[in-house]
Order: structure tokens, then C-alpha cells, then sequence
């Protein structure tokens, strides 16, 4: 069951909140290994995703529901901030961050266009035949 765009918007920011704090907390494990600095930036990347699906409810429930995310200003709002809570651990998070907020924008478009196809009205031809002549 889907969400109304006002509880989505709740949610998605309560997430980004958690998982933003959960990376500070824990920011001297991430940076202890190579695969825990990974690791920091596919928690990044989930501050991404759930920062720009709160942004994007925020602005359906302000604007209504036609209005459309763009990629100027707000996808590359949400990856600078999440490349910025990335970098707060670790370089490494940063850039692998980066990356899977690339694959995260992907998917989310993929799904996006067949979750909210507009149909396609095709004009209607007329037939190759003979015309008529007066």
C-alpha cells in the first residue's frame, strides 16, 4: 500500500535524519577498513535516496502532484548533500557514494517511468488506398 505524499515525506526525512546520524556515531568504524569505507558510501547513498524521495514529496504537497523533480537543482542538491555527509567519514565514502547515488538515480527513473507512464495518443493516419478524384 502506498503512502500519502505528506507521510512519505515524514518518513523519508526520518530516515535521512537516522541514517545521517548512524554515520557520524559510527564514522571511526567506517573509515577502519576499505570494505566499511564502501560501506559508508552506500550508506550515503541511502541518504540520497531517501533525502531526494523527501524532497520530492515536499515539493508534490507544495506545488501539486504534476510537479516533477529535476535534475537542476534538486538531484544535484540532495547527491552534494550526501556527498558532503559521506566525506565527514571518509574520502573514500565520498567517492563511493558517488557512485552508487548514480545507480540509486537510475533505478528510481526506471521505475519512476513505469510507475508514471503517460499514455501515448498516436494520431490517427489515414489508410495508404486510392484517393478519389472529381
Amino acid at each position: 500500500m502506498a503512502l500519502s505524499t505528506g507521510n512519505s515525506f515524514i518518513i523519508s526525512l526520518v530516515l535521512t535524519i537516522l541514517i545521517f546520524s548512524g554515520m557520524q556515531m559510527y564514522r571511526q568504524w567506517l573509515s577502519s577498513s576499505q570494505l566499511n569505507t564502501i560501506l559508508g558510501g552506500l550508506l550515503g547513498s541511502l541518504f540520497f535516496l531517501f533525502s531526494l524521495t523527501g524532497l520530492g514529496n515536499l515539493e508534490s504537497a507544495i506545488f501539486g502532484k504534476n510537479f516533477q523533480t529535476k535534475l537542476f537543482p534538486e538531484v544535484i542538491f540532495c547527491l552534494f548533500g550526501a556527498v558532503m555527509a559521506s566525506g565527514m567519514v571518509h574520502r573514500v565514502c565520498a567517492t563511493s557514494c558517488i557512485m552508487f547515488s548514480i545507480i540509486d538515480l537510475y533505478y528510481m527513473q526506471r521505475i519512476s517511468q513505469k510507475v508514471h507512464v503517460q499514455p501515448m495518443i498516436q494520431a490517427s493516419q489515414p489508410s495508404g488506398g486510392k484517393k478519389k478524384k472529381n
